[in-house]
């Protein structure tokens, strides 16, 4: 082989090795939306659920992003916490961690709850992935102290353990008749567009902070 063969043989090794350097950096980042039937899309064709929704959102926005549907209708935090492992895939980059609302309207102890989510983020911590926390308003005729210490709790974990918090996952839903299906609890398609849309900016935090992570 001539010294320009060589070379030229050398230098198309060198791009080719380049070319997979930037095609795995540039790999889209996994999340996993973790929740209840909020997440899950229940009473929706499966491409009107949150996490198709958003993904697709992401992608309007020039993000490269996979967004896994974790929600399993009627979890509670507690229920989230034992299928943590088996539903977290390994090489997950980041969480939307949204689960308390069954709580809420089961009325469990504020403390049980709390204490399912902390263990869920320090899991999520130890193994270096990002955190989204969903916050969730408590019904209020649970009474004074139930929904305050709702109001407490998302912040405070939040803060805790680092993580990115959106106050209210049903924000702009929540009271609305016409996002709401006839339960009154789970959003319409529409209802499911307003949540992506109040979320998305959060969401776009989420992934910036993958990305700095490396």
């Amino acid at each position: 082989m001539t010294p320009f063969a060589t070379f030229a043989f050398a230098a198309a090794a060198f791009g080719l090795a380049l070319g997979a350097s930037s095609a795995t950096s540039e790999r889209p980042v996994k999340i996993v939306a973790f929740g209840d039937s909020l997440t899950a899309g229940l009473g929706l064709p499966a491409s009107e659920a949150f996490p198709v929704k958003l993904a697709n959102a992401l992608k309007a926005k020039g993000i490269r992003a996979e967004v896994i549907n974790a929600g399993v209708s009627g979890d509670t935090a507690s229920g989230g916490l034992a299928r943590l492992d088996w539903s977290l895939p390994k090489d997950a980059d980041a969480v939307i961690l949204e689960l308390g609302a069954n709580d809420a309207l089961r009325g469990i102890d504020p403390a049980v709850t709390r204490q399912a989510l902390q263990t869920i983020l320090q899991h999520l911590k130890s193994h270096g992935v990002a955190v989204l926390l969903c916050g969730m308003y408590a019904p209020p005729n649970m009474g004074q102290e139930f929904v305050r210490a709702y109001q407490l709790m998302y912040p405070d974990l939040a803060q805790t353990y680092d993580t990115l918090l959106y106050p209210f996952f049903l924000d702009g839903v929540a009271g609305h008749a016409e996002l709401n299906q006839p339960d009154g609890i789970h959003p319409t398609a529409k209802g499911v567009d307003q949540i992506v849309s109040g979320i998305l900016p959060k969401v776009e935090e989420l992934v910036a902070r993958v990305k700095a992570r490396g």
